[in-house]
Order: structure tokens, then sequence, then C-alpha cells
């Protein structure tokens, strides 16, 4: 499923892919992957992406039921 609460908080801060793997230490490909669905970040990643976007586990990462 893709995440677009994620590239939704992205782009509310005008970052790029690349910008925002650069401050959580992964590749342009990996944030790609995980907005587009391909990839199940670690709890780690979660919680970097989380405080380098300024929103909580929920806000980005919890799937409405």
């Amino acid at each position: 499923m893709k995440n677009l609460k994620l590239k939704a908080a992205r782009a509310a801060l005008d970052l790029s892919q690349q910008e925002l793997a650069d401050r959580v230490g992964v590749s342009r490909q990996t944030i790609n992957s995980i907005e587009k669905g391909d990839y199940n970040p670690t709890i780690r990643l979660c919680i970097a992406i989380c405080r380098a976007l300024g929103k909580t586990l929920d806000e980005l990462f919890w799937e409405e039921a």
C-alpha cells in the first residue's frame, strides 16, 4: 500500500526524496520504495523519518481500518 501520508508530509516541508534520505541516513531509493509501498521500513527508520518530518508514528505509518 502506498504511503501517501509520508509523501504529503515530505512535500509539505518542501523536501525532496534525496533531502529526506540524507537526513535519515538512507538512499533516495529507500524513501521512494517506502512511499510506493514496496518496502516495509524498520521501526528505527520509521522513527528517524518521523523525527525528520516532525510527525508521529501514528500520523505517518498507522493504517486506518
